[in-house]
C-alpha cells in the first residue's frame, strides 16, 4: 500500500498536521509514526502548559501572527474536545527601573500586535498578588494554561476517527525519496507514501540527514530545570508570574506557573543538556554530546553567550542562586519550597555561526517537508503551524527558510 501522506512525529505539531490533513482531504490515507510507546513524550509533554498570547514577538512577524491565531484555535479545540483549560492571565513583573523601561517597550509591542494588555502600578499589583513584589507589571488577561498531553491525546483520537493510522513504538531508521513516492523504513517494515512530513523535534536534524538533505544547522538540547512548590503554596499566586525579559538574553527567565492540576512550578532555567531525551538529573548520552561537541556552531554559541551560560550553570548547580532569581519578585519563597520536578528539553536549532535560530526552519523537496525548527510557542501555535506546513507541502515549496 502507498499512503497519501506519512507524518513522522507524535508531538503536537505532527499530530496537528495529521489531523488537519485529514480534515482538509476527507478520505485520504495517512500514517503517523511515533518511536515512543505513547504520544507527546518529549517537548510537548514536558513544557509549562501555557497558552501564550504572543506579547514578546516583533509586530507583524510570523511568530506573532501564529501565536495569536494559535491561542484562539487551542482554546476552541479544548472546548470542542472537552479538555480543561483556564484563562488565568499572566503578569510580567518589573522589579527595578531598567525593567520598568523594558516593560514600556513590551507594552508598545503588545499594542502593535493587537494583544490586550493592561499596565498596572505597584499598588494594584500588590492588591492582585499579595505575595508578589514589583514596581509595576503588565497584565495579559488572555494567557491560559492547559495540559498539552491531553490536547495531543485528543488530536490522536481525531486522527483515528478521521481514518488515519497511528503506529507507536515505531522508530524510523531510513528515509529514501524516489520520483513517485518516499519509502520510510523501520525495524519491522517499510512504508511508502506520496508525501512525507517530518516533525521530529529533538531528532529533526538527524531525520533530515537520514533523508539525504544537506543541512548546516544542528539541534542542541537545552535543558530547562523546574521545581515544584509544596501543595500548601498552591495558592501563592492567582496569575502566571513572569519577569520582564532581558532582550539581550535568549530565554525568558524563571517564572511561577500555575498548572492545570492546581500545582505551581518554578522555572525553567536553560543549561546545555547532556542528552537529547534525558529528563532525569545527570542524564548523559555520549552520542548526543559528541554530536554537538564536534559542531563548530556549538562553541560559537558558548562564546557568544558565555556570561548568561555561566549564570544558568551556577543556578543549576546551586539551588540558592535559582532561589534568588525567584525571590526578586516572590520574596516569601524559601529554599525548602523548591521540590523536585521533571525537567524539559528544548530542541534548539543552532547555525554554523553560533546564532540561535528563533524562526521557523523548513527543508523540503518535491515529496518531503522537514520541520527542522518549530520555536516556542509551538505548542500554542500548533494548529496554525499545521496549516502553514500543509500549504507548503501541497504547494511544493522547496528549499529552506
Amino acid at each position: 500500500m502507498i499512503y497519501d501522506y506519512c507524518v513522522i512525529g507524535g508531538g503536537i505539531v505532527g499530530l496537528a498536521t495529521a489531523m488537519r490533513l485529514l480534515e482538509r482531504q476527507p478520505g485520504c490515507s495517512l500514517l503517523l509514526l511515533e518511536k515512543e510507546a505513547s504520544l507527546a513524550r518529549h517537548q510537548t509533554g514536558h513544557n509549562s502548559g501555557v497558552i501564550h498570547a504572543g506579547i514578546y514577538y516583533p509586530p507583524g512577524s510570523l511568530k506573532a501572527e501564529l501565536c495569536r491565531k494559535g491561542a484562539e484555535a487551542t482554546k476552541d479545540f479544548c472546548v470542542d474536545n472537552g479538555i480543561a483549560f483556564d484563562v488565568c492571565g499572566k503578569l510580567l513583573v518589573a522589579t527595578n527601573p531598567i525593567e520598568m523601561q523594558r516593560m514600556q517597550a513590551l507594552l508598545e509591542r503588545s499594542r502593535s500586535n493587537a494583544i490586550a494588555v493592561e499596565p498596572i502600578g505597584q499598588g494594584e499589583l500588590r492588591e492582585r498578588e499579595p505575595n508578589i513584589n514589583g514596581l509595576g507589571a503588565l497584565l495579559v488577561p488572555s494567557t491560559g494554561i492547559v495540559d498539552y498531553r491531553e490536547v495531543c491525546l485528543a488530536m490522536g483520537r481525531n486522527v483515528q476517527r478521521l481514518g488515519g493510522e497511528i503506529r507507536l513504538d515505531t522508530a524510523v531508521i531510513g528515509i529514501r525519496e524516489a520520483s513517485a513516492d518516499v519509502t520510510i523504513s523501520t525495524r519491522d517494515a517499510n512504508w511508502r507514501a506520496h508525501k512525507l512530513v517530518v516533525c521530529g523535534g529533538l531528532q529533526s536534524d538527524r531525520l533530515a540527514t537520514m533523508a539525504g538533505l544537506a543541512i548546516e544547522h544542528r539541534i542542541i538540547p537545552f535543558r530547562g530545570e523546574y521545581y515544584r512548590l509544596p501543595p500548601q503554596k498552591n495558592e501563592i499566586v492567582k496569575h502566571l508570574i513572569y519577569p520582564i525579559p532581558d532582550p539581550e538574553l535568549p530565554f525568558l527567565g524563571i517564572h511561577l506557573t500555575r498548572m492545570i492540576d492546581g500545582s505551581v512550578t518554578v522555572g525553567p532555567n536553560a543549561v546545555i543538556g547532556f542528552a537529547r531525551e534525558g529528563y532525569a538529573p545527570l542524564s548523559l548520552n555520549a552520542k548526543d554530546m559528541l554530536d554537538y561537541l564536534a559542531y563548530p556552531g556549538f562553541w560559537r554559541t558558548v562564546a557568544q553567550n558565555r556570561s548568561s551560560a555561566l549564570t544558568e550553570l551556577r543556578n543549576s548547580l546551586f539551588k540558592r542562586g535559582y532561589l534568588a532569581e525567584c525571590q526578586k519578585y516572590c520574596p516569601s519563597l524559601e529554599r525548602a519550597d523548591l521540590l523536585p520536578q521533571e525537567a524539559g528539553i528544548r530542541a534548539q536549532a543552532v547555525a554554523k555561526d553560533g546564532k540561535l535560530i528563533h524562526d521557523f526552519l523548513f527543508v523540503g523537496t518535491d515529496r518531503m517537508l522537514h520541520v527542522c525548527n518549530a520555536p516556542s510557542p509551538a505548542a500554542t501555535s500548533a494548529i496554525p503551524i499545521a496549516e502553514m506546513i500543509i500549504e507548503r507541502l501541497l504547494g511544493k515549496s522547496t528549499g529552506s527558510r
